[in-house]
């Protein structure tokens, strides 16, 4: 910051090799890079491109999804619009079900494909208002949405079906980029498939203010209409300077891998805490990005969202901040620092049987 801090306009080399550096982390045809100032921006940015692109204006959203904090991302955030305060959803958002295979309506092996239905149905439905579809978005794997894993050929059936209809799809990858899921860096890779937008932001700043948009250059071309984007702040020198330094570390600790490994052990762990306590009814997950789900009843599903909370009270008075989210606040969501280690996890997994142990006698097993 001492050597140079800019608004935009003032070019420097930062900005390009930042760029290019993300850029290179992507699948072609993801080429084109935004920088802005975070998530929020980005997923406004990511609306705004595939509506130049489309010419349509409709949307398909997931339920509990959560996208940001302005007033479009909260009409494309069931989370928000539909939740206390809401005034639910506008005429041109469409919400899809949740494709969770525990609690949802398709938990077999072609689960993916038939939630995929579901959002056909959508596109059909669409078609007969006589509007266009602009495009999907979900993250990639939904947090707030209660930590999932899409079922196997999920993006791929409906990445199908969107483009078939005109849409564009919308990879949100703020929860689970940069190799946090262990498996890959981005988690739409281990989906097999190729978003038209990525959408990313905090992990790219490792606490800095930052967010970036990548997309193909056709869709990149339809935006460049006459209307000038400009950022004062999104592509800075300091914000590039740090997003090179944590692409840097990432890199060069193996964090990746490192969240591979210390997620196998610690989902293995957790998973045996299901064996002896049956208000566990669900251990999911890949990597560092991890679920708990509580429930009262491992037969009806009866969601323990008290009991999720009284958890992660326990969990923060032994110095571990864990949270809860789902859409019955039942799932304990675990999404450590990435160089969280081994010995960090068995810290975190003793700590959350000690805190099973006191939930309330009438809360207990």
């Amino acid at each position: 910051m001492r050597v140079l801090s800019t608004n935009t306009r003032y070019l420097n080399d930062v900005v390009n090799e930042y760029a290019e550096r993300l850029a290179a982390t992507l699948p072609a045809p993801l080429r084109v890079v935004y920088l802005v100032n975070s998530a929020s921006e980005a997923n406004e940015l990511a609306l705004r491109l595939a509506r130049a692109y489309t010419d349509a204006r409709d949307m398909i959203v997931l339920e509990a999804a959560y996208h940001g904090n302005t007033t479009s991302l909260i009409d494309i955030s069931p989370y928000k619009h539909a939740g206390s305060g809401g005034n639910g959803a506008p005429d041109w958002v469409h919400v899809a079900p949740l494709p969770d295979v525990y609690r949802g309506a398709h938990r077999d092996a072609d689960a993916g494909v038939r939630y995929a239905d579901s959002v056909a149905e959508i596109i059909k439905r669409i078609g007969k208002t006589g509007r266009g579809l602009a495009g999907f978005i979900a993250e990639t794997c939904p947090s707030v949405g209660g930590q999932l894993v899409f079922p196997s050929a999920y993006l791929a059936s409906v990445y199908e079906h969107v483009r078939r209809a005109g849409g564009v799809c919308i990879a949100d990858e703020v929860q689970t980029g940069l190799g946090r899921m262990g498996t890959s860096f981005w988690a739409f890779e281990d989906q097999g498939v190729v978003p038209d937008i990525v959408v990313m932001g905090k992990p790219l700043g490792n606490g800095h203010p930052i967010g970036a948009v990548a997309t193909t250059r056709a869709i990149a071309m339809a935006f460049d209409n006459g209307m000038e984007f400009f950022s004062t702040f999104g592509g800075n020198t300091v914000s590039c300077a740090v997003g090179l330094a944590v692409l840097d570390v990432v890199r060069d600790e193996g964090l990746q891998e490192h969240a591979r490994e210390v997620g196998v052990g610690l989902l293995a762990n957790l998973r045996s805490l299901a064996e002896r306590y049956s208000v566990i009814g669900d251990v999911r997950g890949s990597g560092l990005f991890l679920g708990v789900e509580l429930v009262r009843d491992r037969e009806t599903l009866e969601a323990a969202g008290a009991e999720a909370s009284f958890i992660a009270n326990r969990m923060r008075e032994r110095g571990i901040l864990l949270g809860t989210d789902g859409p019955y606040h039942n799932v304990v969501k675990i999404r450590p620092p990435m160089p969280f280690t081994e010995s960090d996890a068995e810290l975190l997994v003793e700590a959350f049987e000690q805190s099973l142990g006191e939930l309330p006698d009438v809360l207990k097993e």
